[in-house]
């Protein structure tokens, strides 16, 4: 890419193509006299003459004329010209003149530069005179070409960014390490990970120095500090250039470094305090995260002052995560606090991104830094740019890619005037320039600070994923040429243009570039390639050479691995060993090593004998590394030949699978074997072969290739196990023996392998093999396993093993040894099935895994148990893995059984028997009891009345003693029978003290763990007694009665107690067991206390509620505090007119509110209703959920529709100040009422104004303003406020008049021609410019224009009034004239006009411009109409070399002043003074009046493009069989012109010229084509279920199976099914799928279960269909875990589904699993993204997985953040402190552990 660099294109280094011939390319050796004459060489294809040159411009000579154009004398350095036999410059800048000369030529240059000018100009006078050429000039009126201190229009490019440089970028890519930023003009600088800022450096220093393990701290490093998740994609940044390395001069391509740093005191630099004003940028670090915002390091010098971002003005693009201690961000001064020290940043997008919000309070020029916005004054525009000042004196340049000129083809003379004013963006900064000045940007997704983003079948799209790197575009359309630097192409995604830099044009050498003529004229089409796409251009970047369009990878990320690729031996690796490799081209640019074992199949003796440098070779790839740019190849003849498909990931694996391998490592047990990628597998030595093998290296040799076949694999651990041995081979015998054998059966065998960890046997009765694990051999220690181990030797017969496991499909045994598992298979007690478990029972397993809350149990045929921490002995509970190993052999109790989920918990046998004695056993004493008639814990039975003695007093409990070692709680739904009784019903608990003693009576056991009401038998060391103290419950004679959901009636009160405050609803307590919930809008009849649920109803208060609804089946009470009456259920039949209510929004958009006032009814607000003062009415300012007032206005009961209203004086007060009053259907308007409203609608015969609910008026066209609006919809749009008088209110019909004339009572009247006097100041705009003069509208009149002739412009001679206004223009004049009778104005601009009038102050700059050539000379008179002429004094291609510094100056675009032509005097007679006529007739410009004689000039002819009428199919499409057929000719292995082929013969009605097109598409797509040959064959399918019979379908769906993936087939005829309506088929080939493939694919069972879901609406079908799936695919964990979520998903997706079903299915399996973090995650998703959330139970989920032990730090963060994301948008600042509360208390408590476990270790 480095190659498409270019000074004066997008790009950097310079181009090695030119248009020129030899002789011109650049200066030789030797120097030419100063007689021979440098001119200036015509661009004849630009059109432009150029007429001025700086002093450093090199010399050329006319490309067709053999002598010297006429033009005047210009002063030119003394330069020579190369000789003929000299080469071209080599490509990439090469120069072959020494350093020596170059330096030679420069100081010349310099130091000579008025002696060269006075010898050139004698020299060229001269010639002149001896050519008889007239010139009107001598040499003492000669000019200088140009002042030097005029501004050139330079672009950025690679010399000119030097160190101090500062430049505006984007983010481009995110390494480990380092940062990639876009630059402007395809430059790309790289920013390392210690220049970011000081606080990141600091954050890496501190975690090197306290980590002193090299592996640790970079897995440490990674997860601290991830850049990727400090930055994006297309972040905007400012960069500070900290160096530029140029390796062009080494051998090979020129290598080109930029350094950055994002360091604030760096990318801040020349900045005060002063300087940093509103609307000015600065790069900040993050200091500190504060609550309410971030505290920033802005890096000012010399200054204390410091900065503050607060988090609402954070964009919402940027996550508030990433503004980590240490990262940078790029942001705008929204103001200073009150004492100046402290700056208040924003990063958001609305005042970042628009460049109307520039530094207008700037003072010096140092505040314009790189990405800040700027207001311009233009001073010069040409086509290669655009020149302006800031500040009036700041000089700055749009280049020609930054203006637009280049890639978007914007015409700057059409669009930019000189004196106008342009918003631009800085985006860098010229150090080496003499004056100061900067690089801007017009372009405007850098003035929004966006990214450029494409649109593609309506959707947004990023310019990259639609052409990637390396995509070929068939058409590029040039757009644009510019002869020395490339061109601008179409490439046919509107709005990203594409560049083609003029060395990527051809494979040769490029003769010329030219506009009109040429291969690569405007409007010629060539297929081109990506190779680059630079983000801050927003630019694609192409080559249309033929070499790169035909070369098949131009990254290594192109290339795929297992693909077989040609190459040529770029080089011989030598080693010490010899021949130790071979690098291989495999295209330009992209080299791959082949090691030494993949030179051939067998091992060469001299391998450098075989292989030279430049040899052919056939390679395929082994793997790729993009990252770390290397590549892997063989050469093995049986690796390259392969027709098996090449596997590099587990998900490609499949138990049978042969494939090819290579061996790398050779081990005593086995070897390891190497596949594509990294993958690799273990080939154990039982393995290698059918015959015993004693040593592997005595058969198998590492490089070796060999055949394998994949027997079993396990992703989840990378255990990959592969054989040499063919599976075909297994007898028919052996697969029966291994069907008869049955889990738990009692076998013998013979020892035929033995490794660390697994003892290979052959069963003695059936010969199969099987798997001894070692730690299966004994149910002793480690030790004792390991010297068992010892024991056994090869060929040794083992008794009474168990067979533990067995998998018929991957053949494999799993055997047991150990002796409790043997005693229990005799016994007949062996647990193999959840079938066999009863609870009670004792069984025998042993540990599978271990996790910090409970232990997995395994028993026979993998069958899990739970052994929860709960349920095993006290002293194990602070044991390390609670003493418990691996394997160990245990017996537990089983506690409880889910058959239906095969789910078991059990627990230690100690433990399960004595469990309910922890707290106080039933024979131990009561220690100290209150009552003394209690003597032991069996006296405390349901129902006993007894003392307690309360020990605190919480907001929902009291926490008491019965005794000291029996404690209780009673809940306050306990303590009160009736409202009366309660003394505060915000803390009804408040009269209870500590110590006080109460009479309670028992209910039951509270367990304090998980919160659940539990009988007394299960008292345990986690419960407590649950008590009552109601005075109801204190008769001795009376029974307790518990409240239930199923006792629940509609309509019954109760007393409740809030347990849980929401952001909408209430949680409360009836009873301990019973919770329900009230809704936001149903918890008080007063509104005022709906603003703060949280305030208005603290956690333990009391209400008086009423059931409205009961689910018994999802245990939902739904309650209401409301007292009965009309307002409760309000219904259409309650409404009533201006009654006042509550209400819920529900959606918000920016016209209206969307009120929810009860279950059944919902109305809009409309803005008219918002507020009494319509400036106020914003539905933004409005929260979705919040609860508001709103009064009924209109009611329409029978079409039920209801106006709303939230005004203060409807629902508030009416004696409020009302500023627009409300207009409703009663409300008489009478002419002459002056009102706002708001537009409703612009059509084309007015507007149209709502007044409130259907009240609306019409303005028509002519009484919208006082004076004439050409284009009037522009400056009216909807919901706009507009004041009126109405006029008219006839038939019912609203008029009003918006004319302030008309309706403001201190209108000023307009000025008429009548009321204009001579001598009269007035000011106007400039509306169109002529030679002879300007037409200026006069401001305040009733469109009023005058003209000032060019006479009265300026106090000196005007020749042409267009050098000194352009349309636009604001200007002061005098009135001269005013001829009432023709209606015509004559006006003054001379400044002697104004000398004493200091009435009004008008900008000299907008007052006119100065007059140059004032004199009136007319020299030069060919560039008499180059007046807007741009002159390109030189280019790269004049001097590639490195050392030039002309260089600089002669690449850059100058701009000439336009030159002045004397005119013939203007007749006013007989003249159209409203220049309407001169715009109707003459649009280019020029007068046409009989009295003024104008030049023509002439006008050049666009040459004609001829019509290739062969396009036409390309455009239209195949309209008859023959394009197809011709068509087919070309792409005969397209699937997609196939079928349309067969899609037209079906149009005309020909089903048997379809099924005969089909037919040839199968035999005519290469067999190799899969892809395209399986599209058909689905074709075909739908076309015979659509038009064919159940034989033909069936036939053709049989072959189809037999030619491709018999299983996708099938899927792809059920889909055709479900959309063809055939449902019954549908239902009928799942079932057959399932039946041959269920046991292998969980895809099938899912699909067959959406089926029934959403098309079949058989819910119940579905959910029996996930019993049928765990059968079929067995217990198998990683299917199971893949099915069960989706299953449960379906439930919360599917329109027929149940979300509590899903919920269990999840439950079932975090119960299980609940480290596997991702389930977490995946129910998260599905309740919060699936249908309206619950907010309740995604907090639940919230705080549950926040609990979950062993959580890892980068999960919990990951959690709490998406956490406090969610509350951020659904709850409120309390919840959201509560989430950050809790995270901080997650991490204390990690560090905790971690200090206590270090302490132990020490």
């Amino acid at each position: 890419m480095s190659s498409l660099k270019r000074k004066e294109g997008p790009g950097g280094p310079a181009a090695t193509k030119s248009t020129r011939p030899a002789s011109e390319s650049r200066p030789s050796k030797r120097p030419k006299s100063s007689g021979e004459p440098a001119t200036a060489k015509e661009d004849g294809k630009a059109g432009a003459k150029h007429t001025k040159q700086p002093k450093s411009a090199k010399p050329s000579k006319p490309e067709k004329e053999e002598k010297p154009a006429p033009s005047k004398p210009v002063s030119k350095p003394l330069v020579t010209l190369l000789k003929e036999d000299e080469p071209l410059f080599p490509r990439g800048g090469g120069s072959i003149l020494t350093p020596l000369e170059q330096k030679h030529i420069q100081v010349q240059a310099k130091n000579d530069v008025l002696f060269e000018a006075e010898t050139s100009a004698a020299s060229k006078e001269e010639k002149i005179g001896k050519k008889k050429r007239k010139s009107k000039t001598d040499e003492t009126s000669i000019k200088p070409v140009r002042d030097e201190d005029a501004v050139k229009i330079e672009s950025l490019n690679f010399k000119r960014l030097v160190k101090g440089s500062l430049v505006l970028g984007t983010v481009c890519a995110i390494n480990l390490l380092d940062i990639a930023v876009a630059l402007p003009n395809n430059l790309v600088g790289h920013v390392p990970i210690t220049t970011i800022s000081d606080a990141l450096t600091q954050r890496l220093e501190a975690s090197a120095a306290n980590d002193n393990d090299a592996e640790e701290f970079d897995d440490e490093n990674t997860d601290d500090v991830d850049l990727k998740s400090l930055f994006h994609l297309d972040q905007y940044v400012r960069a500070y250039v900290v160096s530029t390395i140029d390796e062009s001069s080494t051998a090979g391509k020129p290598k080109r470094h930029i350094e950055l740093s994002l360091q604030p005191v760096l990318a801040n630099i020349g900045m005060a305090d002063t300087d940093v004003v509103p609307n000015s940028t600065l790069m900040a670090s993050v200091v500190s995260v504060e609550d309410h915002g971030f505290v920033m390091d802005i890096g000012i010098a010399d200054s204390d002052l410091r900065a503050f971002l607060p988090k609402k003005q954070l964009d919402k693009s940027i996550p508030e995560e990433s503004l980590q201690p240490g990262s940078v961000v790029l942001c705008i001064v929204t103001g200073k606090s009150a004492n100046g020290k402290v700056v208040q940043l924003s990063t958001q997008a609305d005042r970042l991104g628009k460049a109307k919000h520039n530094p207008t309070e700037a003072t010096t020029i140092s505040t314009y830094l790189p990405g800040t916005a700027a207001d311009i004054l233009v001073s010069e525009v040409s086509q290669y740019g655009l020149v302006g000042k800031v500040m009036g004196h700041l000089d700055v340049t749009a280049d020609l890619v930054h203006s637009g000129a280049g890639p978007d083809g914007v015409d700057l003379e059409e669009k930019y005037k000189v004196g106008s004013r342009v918003k631009v963006r800085v985006i860098c900064t010229f150090p080496t320039s003499k004056t100061p000045k900067l690089g801007v940007s017009l372009l405007p997704h850098v003035l929004k600070m966006t990214s450029k983003i494409a649109e593609k079948d309506g959707q947004l799209v990023s310019p990259v994923k639609l052409l990637p790197h390396s995509a070929q575009v068939d058409t590029c359309t040039v757009k644009r040429v510019e002869a020395e630097i490339g061109l601008y192409v179409d490439v046919g995604i509107p709005g990203i243009p594409g560049f083609v830099h003029i060395s990527r044009v051809k494979d040769g050498k490029v003769d010329g570039l030219f506009e009109n003529s040429g291969p690569y004229k405007i409007g010629s089409v060539h297929p081109g390639r990506i190779i680059g796409y630079n983000s801050f251009d927003g630019m694609y970047l192409l080559s249309l050479e033929k070499k790169v369009l035909e070369q098949p990878f131009l990254r290594i990320e192109d290339i795929p691995v297992g693909a077989v690729v040609p190459g040529v031996v770029e080089k011989l690796v030598i080693n010490g060993d010899g021949l130790g490799g071979l690098i291989v081209r495999v295209a330009e640019g992209i080299s791959g090593l082949v090691p030494q074992i993949h030179l051939a199949d067998v091992h060469l003796q001299h391998p450098e004998k075989k292989f030279r440098e430049g040899m052919k070779v056939k390679t395929r790839v082994l793997s790729t590394n993009p990252s770390r740019h290397q590549l892997r190849l063989t050469l093995k003849k049986t690796l390259v030949n392969s027709e098996a498909p090449p596997i590099q990931s587990y998900d490609e694996l499949a138990v049978g699978l042969q494939a090819p391998g290579t061996i790398v490592k050779i081990l005593q047990h086995g070897a390891i074997v190497q596949f594509y990628g990294q993958l690799r597998g273990f080939l154990p030595v039982s393995e290698m072969s059918e015959a015993y093998i004693q040593d592997p290296k005595e058969h198998f040799r590492v490089g070796q290739t060999v055949s394998i076949y994949i027997i079993s694999f396990d992703p989840d651990v990378s255990r990959f196990i592969v054989s040499c041995k063919d599976p075909s081979a297994f007898s028919f015998e052996k697969q029966l023996a291994l069907k008869n054998l049955k889990i738990g059966d009692l076998v013998s065998a013979k020892v035929s392998q033995k490794i660390e960890t697994d003892t290979f046997v052959e069963l003695t009765d059936s010969s199969l093999k099987a798997i001894l694990p070692v730690n299966h051999l004994t149910d002793k220690s480690i030790s004792k396993t390991l010297s068992a181990l010892k024991r056994i030797h090869v060929g040794q017969i083992l008794p009474d093993l168990v067979i533990l496991e067995k998998n018929e499909s991957r053949r494999s045994i799993t055997l047991s040894a150990k002796p409790s598992l043997v005693s229990a298979c005799k016994e007949g007690k062996l647990l193999a099935s959840v079938e066999g478990a009863q609870v009670g029972d004792t069984v025998s397993g042993f540990v599978k895994n271990i996790t910090p809350t409970a232990v997995f149990v395994q028993f026979a045929g993998k069958l899990t148990a739970l052994l929860p921490k709960g349920l095993m002995p006290r002293d194990l509970l602070n044991k390390p893995d609670f003493g418990m190993h691996k394997a160990q052999s245990i017996t537990v109790q089983i506690s409880s059984v889910d058959k239906e989920l095969g789910r078991l918990v059990v627990g230690i046998p100690s433990t399960m028997n004595d469990g309910v004695k922890e707290s106080a056993k039933p024979s131990e004493k009561i220690v100290n009891p209150l009552d003394d008639t209690l003597v032991s814990v069996e006296g405390l039975i349901i129902g006993r009345i007894t003392t307690a003695r309360v020990v605190s007093v919480k907001e929902t409990q009291l926490n008491v003693a019965i005794a000291e070692n029996v404690q209780g709680r009673i809940d306050v739904s306990q303590v009160f029978d009736s409202w009366d009784e309660i003394p505060d019903p915000k803390n009804p608990l408040s009269h209870f003290k500590p110590q006080q003693t109460v009479r309670v009576r028992v209910l039951g056991i509270h367990d304090a763990r998980n919160h659940r009401f539990l009988p007394i038998t299960h008292r345990s060391s986690h419960s407590v007694l649950e008590l009552s103290t109601r005075a109801s419950d204190l008769k001795e004679d009376v029974r307790y009665k518990t409240l239930s959901f199923e006792k629940l009636e509609v309509g019954s009160t109760h007393l409740g107690f809030v347990n849980n405050v929401a952001k909408d609803h209430l949680w409360v307590n009836l009873t301990p067991t019973v919770r329900g919930r009230v809704n936001a809008m149903e918890a008080s009849d007063d509104l005022s206390q709906l603003q703060n649920l949280a305030e208005s109803f603290p956690i333990g208060s009391a209400l008086r509620v009423r059931v409205l609804a009961v689910i018994l089946g999802t245990k939902r009470l739904d309650l209401s505090a409301r007292t009965p009456g009309s307002a409760n259920d309000l219904t259409w039949d309650k409404v009533e007119q201006d009654m006042v209510t509550a209400g819920k929004i529900t959606k918000l958009s920016d016209r209206q509110v969307i009120v929810k006032l009860s279950e059944a009814l919902t109305a809009p607000v409309h803005m008219a209703d918002l507020a009494d003062d319509y400036d106020e009415a914003n539905p933004l300012k409005f929260s979705k959920h919040e609860i508001v007032r709103v009064a009924v206005v209109e009611a329409d009961k029978s079409n039920k529709r209801m106006r709303l209203s939230m005004r203060p004086s409807r629902v508030l007060n009416s004696a409020l100040p009302v500023k627009d009053r409300e207009i409703t259907k009663n409300s008489k308007l009478e002419v002459g009422d002056i009102i706002r409203g708001f537009v409703k609608n612009v059509s084309d015969k007015g507007l149209f104004v709502s007044l409130g609910g259907n009240t609306t008026a019409m303005v028509q066209i002519r009484n919208l303003s006082d004076s004439f609006l050409k284009e009037w919809k522009d400056h009216f749009q909807v919901d706009q406020i507009v004041k009126g008088r109405i006029i008219s209110v006839s038939n019912g019909r609203l008029e009003m008049n918006l004319k302030g004339s008309v309706v403001d009572k201190n209108f000023v009247p307009l000025v008429t021609i009548s009321g204009l006097k001579e001598g009269q100041i007035i000011t106007g705009k400039v509306r169109k410019v002529e030679e002879y003069g300007a037409f200026i509208d006069i401001d305040g009149s009733a469109n009023l224009s005058g003209l000032c002739h060019r006479s009265e412009m300026a106090d000196k001679v005007v020749k042409d009034a267009k050098a000194l206004y352009n349309d636009g223009d604001r200007v002061k004049a005098k009135v001269l004239k005013v001829d009432l009778k023709q209606n015509r104005i004559n006006l003054g601009l001379k400044p002697s006009y104004f000398e004493d009038d200091d009435s009004m102050d008008v900008d000299n700059d907008d007052a006119g411009a100065a007059l140059d050539n004032a004199d009136g000379s007319d020299d030069d008179e060919e560039m008499s109409n180059a007046g807007g002429a741009v002159l390109i004094t030189g280019t790269d291609n004049v001097d590639k070399s490195e050392d030039d510094d002309d260089d600089d100056d002669a690449s850059d675009v100058d701009m000439a002043e336009p030159e002045v032509e004397g005119l013939t005097g203007l007749n006013a007679g007989g003249f159209d003074w409203t220049a309407t006529a001169v715009d109707a007739a003459n649009p280019n410009g020029m007068a046409h009046d009989a009295g003024v004689e104008l030049k023509k000039t002439k006008t050049r002819r666009e040459p004609q493009i001829t019509v290739d009428k062969t396009a036409e199919l390309d455009v239209n499409g195949p309209q008859t069989a023959s394009d197809y057929e011709r068509l087919l000719l070309g792409q005969p292995d397209s699937s997609q012109l196939w079928i349309a082929y067969m899609a037209f013969q079906m149009q005309v009605s020909e089903l048997a010229y379809a099924r005969k097109v089909a037919e040839r598409a199968i035999k005519s797509i290469n067999i190799r084509e899969e892809t395209e040959k399986l599209n058909v064959w689905i074709a075909y399918l739908n076309l015979e279920v659509a038009y064919g019979t159940e034989a033909s379908v069936e036939e053709v769906f049989k072959r189809a199976c037999t030619y491709n993936d018999e299983q996708e087939v099938c899927e792809r005829l059920a889909s055709i099914y479900i959309q063809s309506g055939k449902r019954k088929e549908a239902d009928e080939l799942f079932e057959k799928i399932l039946k041959k493939f269920g046991s292998k694919s969980v895809d099938v069972w899912v699909n067959y279960a959406h089926f029934l879901h959403t098309t079949s609406n058989s819910p119940d079908r579905a959910r029996a269909l996930l019993k049928r799936a765990t059968q079929t695919l067995g217990t198998q964990t990683h299917l199971y875990l893949v099915l069960v979520p989706k299953f449960a998903a379906l439930e919360f997706r599917s329109p027929n589904g149940d979300r509590d079903q899903g919920r269990t299915l999840f439950e079932s399996l975090l119960a299980i699993y609940p480290k596997k973090f991702d389930l977490w995650n995946q129910l998260l998703d599905l309740e919060v993204t699936v249908g309206e959330a619950d907010a309740a139970v995604v907090r639940d989920l919230f705080e549950r997985g926040s609990k979950v032990k062993g959580l890892k730090p980068k999960q919990a963060k990951a959690w709490f953040r998406r956490w406090a994301q969610w509350e951020e948008e659904k709850g409120d600042a309390k919840s959201r402190e509560r989430v950050s509360a809790k995270a901080q208390a997650w991490a204390a408590e990690r560090k905790t552990k971690t200090a206590a476990v270090q302490d132990g270790e020490e």
